[in-house]
């Protein structure tokens, strides 16, 4: 028995009808089929749990191919959930308790690709791995949906600046050959002291802010040094700046809204809940999923953003009963006010459970559930995420829960 699948019940080959009515009709669930003691059980996810079990313990005469486990199951544990990353998130967790870290293999999870700041180097550099150490998560940037793109994006970031290139620990020699990049100028040239340590650490400097802030340190240069040649009537040195900046931001672009410094990425992930009248929130916080913790919604009045409402205050506010005598316009703000502290009760909850400690094979998985989940096609991509810079952006989550509380097709939840 897990704590993860709450619900049980008994199961003998004779009456398989009985286990089927048991099981609740078109519901998404993980679930566990077990065996005599001392076996493995079967871990898998399903749509629609009732027909899943159907077929695998119901025998179908006429494809008598198909995997039957009927004589093998003795009981069926379950867990309702309502969306694909919860049911992911859960399965995972199920699977690193029975198989250790078998189940990242079982799950095909792996490590995500970061682009890497070796910012310890005396002469930094950028890599690309997929290992994250624990120690120096602040100089990883990602995660990217694939090692291709993160190389890529790597690459096109050094075109912008003067860093080098090579991944040799350098000892500067004025008799060192240099590279082709040196001869170029498209490298500061370390290696034989092309340039002052000083100078160098600038350039790695500015590097490292780009990463960090997806290129808006970047622009705010180009774009200051562009008013002030054209205020100074430079009009050619200001075309040029344009050019980079335009430059600069393609090269932003390659970078989702994802791709963060590791130790500051808190995203909070709003999706549908199994339970009726609320949404599930996980928090993604050093390095782990957290959650979920249910967001009540009943009596939530939510705007309808397709209606073609330009209201500047269309938010979801509680309903209230109207009174019989004229009253200020309070009680509006109220249910807005208390819908913000429900939030923001929520999210202590979930801040509250990311404390704990967690281990390199949790961070691993969790890691690339959430990333499998954001890179996923948007039309196939259920749930909102949020960013926390600096706080929590209070209004747009509650609008984004509205979106996410409507009424959902639970077979395409698990998409």
């Amino acid at each position: 028995m897990s704590a993860l699948l709450p619900e049980s019940v008994a199961f003998t080959s004779a009456e398989p009808e009985a286990l089927l009515q048991a099981l609740p009709v078109r519901r998404m669930a993980v679930f566990a089929l077990h065996g005599e003691a001392g076996t493995q059980p079967y871990v898998g996810v399903a749509a629609d749990l009732r027909r899943r079990l159907a077929r695998l313990l119901v025998a179908d005469p006429a494809r008598p191919r198909r995997l039957q486990l009927a004589s093998r199951v003795r009981s069926v544990e379950w867990r309702v959930v309502g969306s694909a990353l919860e049911a992911q998130a859960t399965q995972f967790q199920l699977l690193v308790e029975l198989y250790g870290e078998r189940a990242l293999e079982r799950m095909h999870l792996r490590m995500p690709a970061f682009v890497r700041f070796h910012g310890a180097n005396a002469y930094p550099r950028l890599s690309v791995t997929t290992r994250v150490p624990r120690e120096q998560g602040e100089w990883l940037y990602g995660p990217f949906p694939s090692r291709a793109a993160a190389e890529r994006y790597g690459e096109e970031v050094l075109k912008l600046f003067l860093l080098r290139r090579c991944e040799e620990n350098l000892t500067p020699d004025p008799a060192h050959p240099g590279c082709v990049y040196s001869e170029m100028k498209k490298c500061l040239a370390p290696c034989f002291g092309g340039c002052s340590d000083e100078r160098y650490g600038e350039e790695a400097a500015a590097v490292q802010a780009f990463l960090a802030t997806r290129g808006e340190s970047r622009l705010r240069v180009l774009s200051a040094a562009r008013d002030e040649a054209s205020a100074q009537l430079a009009f050619e040195e200001a075309a040029a700046l344009h050019a980079q900046a335009k430059q600069v931001e393609w090269v932003s672009g390659l970078a989702a809204e994802l791709v963060r410094p590791l130790t500051k990425l808190r995203v909070c992930v709003v999706l549908p809940a199994a339970e009726a009248d609320a949404v599930a929130l996980y928090l993604f916080a050093e390095g782990a999923l957290h959650g979920p913790e249910l967001f009540s919604t009943l009596g939530m009045r939510i705007q309808n953003e397709g209606s073609g409402s330009s209201s500047l205050y269309a938010q979801p506010v509680l309903l209230e009963p109207v009174p019989l005598e004229p009253v200020p316009l309070e009680p509006a703000s109220a249910g807005r006010q208390t819908l913000s502290a429900r939030l923001e009760e929520t999210l202590q909850r979930l801040e509250a459970r990311s404390g704990a400690a967690t281990d390199g094979l949790r961070r691993e998985g969790d890691l690339a559930l959430l990333t499998r989940w954001y890179y996923r096609p948007a039309q196939k991509r259920v749930g909102e995420i949020f960013f926390a810079d600096g706080q929590w952006p209070g209004k747009a989550m509650l609008r984004g829960i509205g979106r996410v509380a409507a009424p959902v097709d639970r077979g395409a939840a698990l998409g």
